[in-house]
């Protein structure tokens, strides 16, 4: 796929916060939850998609989100994690 058509389909921005691996994972991991909730929202806005399997799929994403942000530790302090 040419380089300009990728980072217009799949745009990602630039990361601000603290530069720690974790981190920047789970903005990648953000950055896709969102991209694929924008593209499920357009597909059930189009008719092309119920209003059900929206939110499942949106559930199923947010799920996967939460367990990466637990599995990264992102969110607790120096002495919780």
């Amino acid at each position: 796929m040419d380089q300009s058509l990728q980072r217009f389909l799949h745009p990602r921005s630039r990361y601000y916060g603290p530069v720690k691996p974790e981190q920047l994972i789970f903005n990648a991991n953000l950055q896709e939850f969102a991209q694929r909730v924008g593209y499920i929202s357009g597909l059930h806005t189009g008719g092309r998609l119920s209003s059900d399997d929206a939110i499942k799929q949106i559930s199923q994403l947010w799920q996967e989100l939460n367990s990466s942000k637990q599995q990264l530790k992102i969110g607790l302090s120096e002495e919780q994690a």
